[in-house]
C-alpha cells in the first residue's frame, strides 16, 4: 500500500538501497542492502548473554535493551555500508511475528526514519525474511518449497512464484527450536540449548531409541511435545533407578527423531509437489545434523538444496531487507500507520495475494 506521494523507483544509474530493521526476539540487527542481494551491511547485537541467566528470553528485558541499542545499530550499519541516510531509497521493519514489545521498538524507529527522509517504509513477514535469506546467497527458483525451522516456527511453505506463500505443513504444539531449548534444560546444558545438543549429538557413540511423530500418512504437520516428553520420561526413568542416561545418547536420539521426521517430510513435500529447489530457513538451519541430512538426502534424491551460510540462518535484518526488495519493486509500500503484529500471518502478507 503507497501511502505518500513518494518515487516509486531511484533514478537511472543508483542502485535501490534498502535499509532493514529486525528486532522480533533477542537480536537487535540493522541492515543496509543494495538491489536485493549484494549485503552492504549487516549488523547483530545479540543479547544471548543477558538472558542466558534467565534460561531463556525475557520480552520486558529483551524490549528495553532493544530501546537501548537501535540508533548506535543504525548508525553503525549506515556507517559500514559507506552512504549517507540521504541515499536510502527505502526503510524496511520486520512486522511480525515476535514478540509484541521487541517489534514495536523496531516498527517505531523504522517509521521515524522513513518519515525523516521521505522514503517509502515497507513491513516484513519475520519467516518471509528467513525465506528469502537464500536469495542473498543463491538464485531461486520457483516452484520451491522451504523447510522454515527455527525456535517458534516448524513449517513448509511451498511457492508457486515469486512471492506467493502458501503453508502446506505447520507444527501442531512445540517448534523443533522449542522443543531443543526444553530437552537442553532437562539435561542442564546452557542457554540456548540448541547448539549443545547437537555438539553432543555428534559426539555420542550410541543413540537412545525414541519415537518418531509421523502424524496421518499424508500430513505434512509436524508434533514434537511427543518426542520431548519421551525423552522427559526416559530421564526420570534412569535417575529413579540410579543409572543415569549418557547426555551424549539423549542428545542424538532427540536429534535423529527430529531430523528424520523433518527432512521425511521436506522430502515427500518436495517430490509431490515436483518443485525446482528445497530451502532450508530459519534459526536451526544452523544445525549440523539437519544440515548433514538434507545434503546426502536431496543429492540421493537429485533435488537442489539451498542452505544459507550461519551467519544468516539466525536473526539479522539483510533477510529483512531481501524480502523488503521484492515489495520495493512492486511498489507495494505501508502506511506510518503501520502496526507490529505478534501473530501476524504469512499467506496474508504474501505480496501475491494484494
Amino acid at each position: 500500500m503507497k501511502e505518500r506521494n513518494i518515487p516509486a523507483a531511484v533514478p537511472a544509474g543508483r542502485p535501490a538501497l534498502i535499509l532493514a530493521i529486525e528486532t522480533s526476539c533477542d537480536e537487535t540487527s540493522v541492515a543496509v542492502i543494495e538491489d536485493g542481494v549484494t549485503i552492504r551491511s549487516n549488523v547483530v547485537s545479540s543479547q544471548v548473554e543477558t538472558h542466558r541467566k534467565f534460561g531463556g528470553v525475557v520480552p520486558e528485558v529483551a524490549s528495553r535493551q532493544h530501546v537501548e541499542t537501535i540508533t548506535l545499530i543504525m548508525e553503525e550499519a549506515v556507517e559500514q555500508a559507506g552512504i549517507a541516510l540521504r541515499d536510502l531509497s527505502a526503510v524496511a521493519v520486520t512486522q511480525g511475528p515476535g514478540l509484541i514489545g521487541a517489534l514495536l521498538v523496531g516498527v517505531v524507529a523504522a517509521k521515524a526514519l522513513a518519515y525523516s527522509l521521505q522514503v517509502p517504509l515497507i513491513g516484513v513477514h519475520h519467516i518471509a525474511g528467513h525465506i528469502y535469506a537464500n536469495a542473498l546467497v543463491h538464485k531461486l527458483e520457483y516452484p520451491l518449497l522451504a523447510l522454515v525451522v527455527s525456535g517458534g516456527h516448524t513449517e513448509l511453505v511451498h511457492m508457486e512464484a515469486e512471492g506467493s506463500f502458501r503453508i502446506i505443513g505447520r507444527t501442531r504444539d512445540d517448534a523443533a527450536g522449542e522443543a531443543y531449548d526444553k530437552v537442553a534444560r532437562a539435561l542442564e546444558l546452557p542457554y540456548p540449548g540448541g547448539p549443545h545438543i547437537d555438539r553432543l549429538a555428534q559426539e555420542a557413540a550410541e543413540a537412545l531409541p525414541l519415537p518418531r511423530a509421523w502424524l496421518e500418512p499424508d500430513s505434512y504437520d509436524f508434533s514434537f511435545s511427543g518426542l520431548k516428553s519421551a525423552v522427559l520420561a526416559a530421564l526420570n526413568s534412569a535417575r529413579m533407578k540410579g543409572s543415569p542416561l549418557d547426555p551424549a545418547a539423549v542428545a542424538r536420539g532427540f536429534q535423529e527423531s527430529v531430523v528424520d521426521v523433518v527432512t521425511g517430510k521436506a522430502l515427500r513435500a518436495a517430490r509431490e509437489l515436483g518443485v525446482k529447489q528445497l530451502l532450508l530457513a530459519g534459526g536451526v538451519a544452523a544445525n549440523r545434523g539437519l544440515r548433514e541430512a538434507l545434503v546426502r538426502q536431496c543429492a540421493e534424491a537429485g533435488l537442489p538444496l539451498i542452505v544459507p551460510p550461519m551467519s544468516l540462518c539466525t536473526d539479522n535484518a539483510a533477510m529483512i531487507g531481501a524480502a523488503a526488495h521484492l515489495m520495493w519493486t512492486r511498489g507495494q509500500y505501508s502506511p506510518l500507520e503501520l502496526k507490529a503484529e505478534s501473530a501476524l500471518s504469512l499467506e496474508n502478507w504474501s505480496p501475491a495475494s494484494r
